[in-house]
């Protein structure tokens, strides 16, 4: 390839001072490295504050090898990490911020193509948006996931088994301290949590899109196959470059109607339909909350993991990871095969004839977990503008219900009701929380499923109908209903929900409706307020004033589209 023809030459490449700064000032390498290679950022995402992605130092090593055995130039460069166990109040309030640090890392510096380094659970949204909105040559290398977690003969998860364990006290059936001592047993290697949570699912949304080599997404962190996939990565972005394989010709609508069918078959997490749509309106692809019901809707839950399920990622990697479940989705023409993938070859020729090695993990199709698995769109006067419900995480019986709702104005009035035994609650209840949403936490929380009264829990009560406009970590499991749109800091009809109000949930019919007359409910909105805002300044203002809605992905409003990678004006 011609020197012109790449970025970076637009720094290193003048025999002018321009050019001559640019060269002297990166100390300690070789003349011939600025000869027309191409540069390859690493984005690196490594953090202590990050336990899922404390291993990225040694795993960049490995793709700077590959880098350079490919002839590229790598250079490695850190931006905001996102840690879901540490950071408040909540990470997703970040990922917008950690996106912009992203696109303007790429677009300022002399970068050909680049490397996106992810693990828990905000930094691979982030990251393939941030590099999406610059619209070069990408890819993803997935952390993968820590080894399964033992405790007393048991495998437990992550997330999963906090809930599980969490609601036992509660209902007087585990001791405080055995709830103590799992604790030393449930994260035993690096990587991010090895359930089907947030960030094991957008490992298979990125390897469903395209954008990472095939096998990223179950491969667990302390295998050596780890390394070796990124080493061979760092390989596969020169040759990126060369043919310019940039993220826009991967990230098309047959990509996404993939990753939607992929996302159904694992039983993958709510988040993943935030994350997917923002993607999509980085790159300017059609993609609607609506897609979600009209691809995923008729595919079943093959996966048999934790938490719809009985396994985790690590049984997922030995019986055949993604490609199994693609193969899978192939032969019953539920997977766009044509769609271009990160390697150059389409995802059909990825997956095709992958081997399943254990079929209690991955099920065959006529024996799946769930018949019809995906994520549920809801509609209805509660949410005209939508919501979402996880059907493998749900109890059936359930999925068609109606009770009295139990009203909690916000998380902190659900702390200070919810243990008290003289709440009038029972279990056909629906437990309703505001205020939470993208605008109302802000950030929208992970706190939508919400624990059970443990009045209930103690009768052996162990799910019930719980709505609201908050998320829920992947992990979770129940009948949660999540996303509602508009939310209540916007004066949604969430906002006008009161205590004993009937709500009918109907999954099947995809219908969620508030037995109030309209007339009730216009008196009731003419009463509203809406709630003042907790910041008047700094990044958590410009937050609330720039988000989306859940069902536009709750990017910012300014950020959504592609500004291309075009090269800053020389300052010298």
């Amino acid at each position: 390839m011609e020197k012109r023809n790449l970025r970076s030459q637009s720094w290193f490449g003048g025999r002018d001072k321009d050019g001559f700064i640019h060269r002297s000032w990166m100390r300690g390498l070789p003349p011939d490295a600025f000869d027309g290679r191409p540069v390859i950022g690493i984005c690196n995402t490594w953090s202590e504050l990050t336990p899922c992605n404390v291993h990225f130092r040694e795993l960049a090593q490995q793709v700077k090898n590959g880098v350079l055995q490919a002839g590229g130039l790598p250079l490695e460069f850190p931006v905001m990490s996102l840690g879901e166990t540490n950071l408040r109040p909540t990470a997703a309030m970040f990922r917008n911020l950690a996106s912009m640090d992203v696109e303007e890392s790429i677009r300022g510096n002399p970068i050909d193509g680049v490397v996106l380094m992810c693990g828990c659970d905000k930094t691979t949204p982030s990251l393939v948006m941030g590099a999406a909105s610059c619209d070069v040559p990408a890819i993803v290398i997935s952390g993968g996931p820590m080894l399964n977690g033992r405790y007393r003969g048991e495998c437990i998860g992550s997330g999963t088994a906090v809930w599980r364990f969490s609601e036992a006290v509660k209902a007087g059936t585990m001791t405080n301290q055995e709830f103590l001592d799992a604790e030393t047993c449930l994260h035993r290697s690096p990587g991010h949590c090895m359930t089907m949570g947030t960030a094991s699912t957008m490992a298979c949304m990125v390897e469903a899109l395209g954008l990472s080599l095939p096998g990223n997404a179950a491969i667990p962190a302390p295998d050596s196959r780890r390394g070796v996939l990124a080493h061979l990565t760092g390989r596969r972005i020169v040759e990126m470059v060369r043919e310019d394989l940039r993220i826009s010709k991967i990230l098309t609508r047959e990509a996404f109607q993939n990753a939607i069918r992929a996302c159904a078959a694992i039983g993958g997490s709510t988040n993943a339909v935030i994350h997917l749509i923002a993607f999509a309106g980085r790159v300017g692809v059609p993609l609607t909350l609506d897609d979600w019901d009209k691809y995923g809707r008729n595919v079943r839950t093959i996966v048999d993991i934790q938490p719809a399920g009985r396994f985790l990622m690590e049984e997922f990697y030995y019986a055949g990871g993604l490609p199994a479940v693609l193969w899978k989705l192939a032969q019953q023409k539920q997977l766009d095969e044509g769609a271009l993938t990160a390697n150059g070859k389409t995802i059909g020729e990825n997956v095709k004839d992958a081997p399943n090695w254990d079929r209690e993990v991955i099920r065959d199709y006529d024996k799946p977990l769930v018949e019809h698995g995906g994520i549920a769109v809801l509609r209805g006067n509660l949410c005209p503008d939508g919501a979402v419900l996880k059907p493998s995480a749900a109890s059936p019986h359930l999925m068609k219900h109606r009770g009295k709702a139990v009203v909690f104005e916000s998380i902190e009035h659900y702390y200070e009701r919810i243990e008290n035994p003289d709440l009038d609650i029972d279990e056909n209840s629906v437990m309703v929380l505001k205020y939470c949403g993208p605008r109302g936490y802000p950030g929208m929380a992970e706190v939508g499923n919400m624990g059970l009264p443990p009045k209930l829990l103690a009768k052996g009560i162990t799910d019930m109908v719980r709505i609201s406009d908050a998320r829920m970590s992947g992990t979770a499991y129940g009948t949660v209903v999540l996303h509602i749109c508009p939310e209540a800091a916007l004066g949604g009809p969430l906002a006008l929900v009161r205590e004993g109000d009937w709500i009918e949930l109907d999954v099947d019919a995809r219908r969620l409706h508030l037995d109030v007359s309209d007339a009730e409910l216009a008196k009731r909105r003419a009463e509203w307020k809406a709630p003042e805002p907790a910041f008047k300044s700094g990044y958590q203002f410009l937050f609330t004033e720039h988000v989306t809605q859940a069902d536009k992905g709750m990017d910012f409003d300014f950020l959504m589209g592609c500004r291309g990678h075009g090269i800053p004006r020389e300052s010298h």
